[in-house]
């Protein structure tokens, strides 16, 4: 049977693991279509650049932050957290321009919700395994 302590270091291990393939993902999606031509552009439709650009630098800092996630470094945390929350904002942010009347591409909905239950959930599975762990 596995120990609380083992317990959070599996599940440290596999969010370290999503992050950085969401990452992977993440930089390899936004790059087709912000590097990709026309037609990758075309492809994605009424896509929101802002939304777009922030997603695209967003996947290098996944990545750095699954690295450390899985090295079990404090600072990964804080970067889980920061990511969680500037993808919270973004999505407000994505929010208003869709209110205000701006187009969009409806799957967007879906991707930001997604990323923020991600991001959200990494970063509280992190504080829980690498922060409050240490402190108790």
């Amino acid at each position: 049977m596995n120990t609380p302590t083992q317990q959070r270091g599996i599940q440290t291990w596999a969010i370290s693991l999503v992050a950085v393939a969401f990452g992977l993902l993440t930089i390899k999606e936004g790059g087709t279509i912000l590097f990709g031509g026309e037609a990758a552009r075309a492809a994605a439709g009424n896509y929101v650049p802002f939304v777009l650009w922030f997603n695209f630098l967003a996947g290098f800092a996944y990545v750095v932050a699954g690295i450390g996630l899985w090295l079990r470094q404090r600072w990964a945390v804080g970067l889980a957290i920061t990511i969680a929350i500037a993808t919270a904002f973004t999505f407000a942010a994505f929010g208003v321009h869709v209110l205000s009347g701006g187009a969009f591409e409806p799957r967007t909905v879906g991707a930001m919700s997604l990323r923020t239950l991600v991001w959200v959930t990494i970063a509280a599975i992190a504080w829980r395994g690498l922060v409050r762990a240490k402190t108790a």
